[in-house]
């Protein structure tokens, strides 16, 4: 017997991973594709009239048992990932993508689809219903349904080397990472940084069996090492590193997979009927066009520039002071850091011990239960993947309402970053809410012998952001399925995740928890003043920052026939030039590492971080206006979070708010 073809014999059903083995996989995903194609064929063959019932509901619920132990399998693949796993995913990706298509070009489903969605005027459908049937034929049109069988073919061969070569991108990138350490034998080397952050690099050392220290590509080793080590050199060592990453024509290199990548998703786009990818992308988001993405981020280049160049000309007038005539990328966090320490007395380290992870966890449940009446409650009977993991259960005034499921430490199965994700989506079937299973994955500095996790202010702000996107998940209450959570519009799905991030700046709500974990003492109020001050610190530059990486990510994806005669680095520095505060450095580039358009689902989206700026920004203001921990306008808020995809984001947004959202919300935030 396969445990994951089976219920599983778990508390509400979670994932079984402590009786998974990875042998276990390839057959349950060849198996649960063949029951799932069961299930379309019953609705193909069944002899009565096609209804909503019948075709569009039937389909809506089909193939969960297949969801779920994809979301297993591929969360596992991020998270906790080894060569076996890797390799099943390469096994297992084609055959997915081959499912995918073959109900997706499945004719005969479609000719029902179609008979359903012309004839919906009969149905009296409530406006879910409706999204879901809409939602559904436009999927499969945009899935080639429309096409003639060579060109179905043809997509179907796109549609599985992207998803191959996207795979493959990421894993790249993984192993580009995990392959450069730097070893440091002197301790003169690691002047400026701060003893607990020298600790950790002792750890990873013993870890590799080595003496003195080592300094990885990872997050929490990276960064603290580029914002204080006094060794320029040695900066720039670390720096290069990091910028060649797939960017050093090894066996690791991603400037050939880019150039292909592209150029499927130019096919792609053009055989369905569009111009190119963005405009297919686009289509189906808030912004509807690549025009409108384009004079958007523009329209914040043109406000935030002046603000970024002031910031950087202070920066090169302390570099001058040190000596340095040619400040360089490198030397950016340096001396950025020795900025935000002259103008607002106010480091990373000094603030840590305020906000031991322990804390910041209950601080952020805490703001749930305020906002929307939930608790929290560790169990230690739910099967975990990692002993790292904590599992909650989660209710609302007392009523079950989803698991949560949290992984903080960087190991290394696990990619860089952070990350919400699902096992298990919400829906409501034979009168049952069947209630969703979250994730949350981090990378944050792991406990010493000596101290508990301790995060950066950054790092507690990541936590809140991932949060919001698991409460999104949490306080879905919708019928189907695929409508669900965070099955939203891309461009709409940071508001919640963004929104949660400015908690962290009141002072009413960081008094709660910045506490020493030592002595208990409050962070005193002119650290907070101090953190309020500097919230908008090299605003400007981070505008750019993101601004350059959407630019960058729109021009991609509108522009992919100019990579037949150009490098992947000459399109990367001519169309950041705008946005870029350095000189570029031949060596480096980024695009070969840019996981999110070129692995993850932000292609011709990477704009969504800034669009939902303005959302958010918006958002809190209402907050603002009328009291931080409003209880109505709470319960407002709480409606657009458990409504997932059943409403237009924009309908859903003014519902909440009152109006659509203002950009003057972003830019006073921002620039005051």
């Amino acid at each position: 017997m396969n445990i994951l073809t089976e219920k599983f014999n778990t508390p509400y059903h979670s994932a079984p991973f402590s009786d998974i083995k990875n042998e276990d996989y390839l057959p349950a995903f060849k198996e649960l594709i063949q029951k799932s194609e069961a299930e379309i064929d019953a609705i193909v063959n069944n002899p009565e009239a096609p209804t909503f019932e019948n075709v569009i509901e039937a389909l809506a619920y089909s193939g969960e048992q297949l969801d779920v132990v994809s979301n297993i399998f591929f969360n596992l693949n991020s998270a906790e990932t080894n060569d076996e796993i890797q390799q099943i995913a390469q096994e297992v990706s084609p055959i997915l993508t081959e499912y995918s298509s073959k109900i997706s070009q499945n004719e005969a489903l479609f000719n029902k689809i179609k008979k359903v969605y012309d004839e919906k005027e009969k149905y009296n459908l409530n406006e879910e219903q409706e999204m879901l049937l809409n939602e559904t034929y436009k999927g499969f049109v945009r899935s080639g349904a429309l096409l003639n069988e060579e060109d179905k073919e043809k997509l179907k061969k796109i549609s599985m080397d992207l998803s191959l070569k996207s795979l493959q991108f990421g894993q790249n990138v993984l192993a580009s990472t995990n392959a450069y350490f730097k070893h440091i034998t002197h301790k003169e080397d690691l002047a400026g940084i701060p003893e607990a952050i020298t600790d950790q690099y002792a750890e990873e050392a013993k870890e590799r069996n080595l003496e003195g220290w080592v300094v990885t590509l990872q997050y929490p080793s990276y960064i603290p090492f580029m914002t204080y080590a006094q060794n320029r050199e040695l900066r720039k060592e670390l720096a290069l590193a990091n910028g060649k990453k797939s960017f050093d024509g090894g066996e690791f290199d991603n400037q050939n997979l880019i150039k292909e990548l592209l150029n499927l998703k130019q096919q792609k786009a053009e055989l369905l009927g569009y111009k190119n990818y963005a405009d297919f992308v686009l289509e189906e988001r808030m912004a509807k066009s690549p025009v409108k993405v384009f004079d958007f981020l523009n329209e914040l280049l043109t406000k935030a520039k002046p603000y970024a160049d002031k910031e950087i000309e202070e920066l090169r007038s302390l570099a001058k002071a040190d000596g340095i005539e040619d400040m360089q990328s490198y030397d950016h966090a340096y001396y950025a850091e020795k900025l935000r320490k002259a103008k607002f007395d106010l480091n990373d380290e000094e603030l840590k011990p305020y906000f031991p992870l322990n804390q910041v966890q209950d601080a952020v449940f805490g703001l749930a239960g305020k906002l929307f009446g939930l608790t929290f409650e560790e169990r230690n009977d739910i099967p975990k993947y990692h002993e790292d993991v904590k599992v909650y259960e989660v209710k609302e005034n007392g009523t079950y309402k989803s698991l949560l499921y949290v992984d903080y430490f960087p190991r290394k199965g696990k990619r860089a970053g952070a990350w919400m994700t699902s096992y298990k989506n919400q829906y409501k079937q034979n009168g049952e809410n069947s209630r969703p299973h979250i994730s949350i994955v981090c990378n944050f500095s792991k406990p010493t012998k000596d101290t508990p996790s301790l995060l950066t202010f950054q790092e507690v702000t990541t936590l809140f952001h991932e949060f919001g996107h698991a409460l999104h998940g949490m306080m879905a209450d919708t019928q189907y399925p695929t409508l669900s959570g965070t099955s939203v519009k891309w461009d709409f799905v940071e508001l919640p995740s963004q929104f949660l991030e400015n908690f962290c700046y009141e002072p009413e709500f960081l008094k709660t928890f910045a506490k020493h974990y030592k002595t208990g003492e409050v962070l005193p109020d002119e650290k907070i003043e101090k953190i309020e001050q500097s919230k908008n610190f090299m605003e400007g530059y981070q505008t750019l920052r993101q601004l350059g990486f959407g630019l960058l990510d729109m021009n991609y994806h509108t522009k992919a026939g100019e990579l037949e005669n150009e490098s992947v680095k000459e399109f990367e520095d001519k169309y950041t030039k705008a946005t870029s505060l350095y000189p570029s450095n031949s060596e480096t580039a980024m695009s070969p590492s840019f996981s999110h358009i070129f692995q993850g689902g932000y292609s011709a989206g990477y704009y969504s971080y800034k669009w939902a700026e303005v959302l958010d920004a918006d958002a809190f203001q209402y907050f603002k206006e009328n009291g931080i921990f409003n209880p109505e306008i709470a319960a407002k808020y709480k409606v657009l979070l458990s409504s997932g995809g059943t409403k237009d984001p924009m309908e859903l947004y003014k519902a909440f708010r009152g109006s659509e959202p203002k950009v003057e919300s972003l830019l006073k935030r921002a620039f005051g």
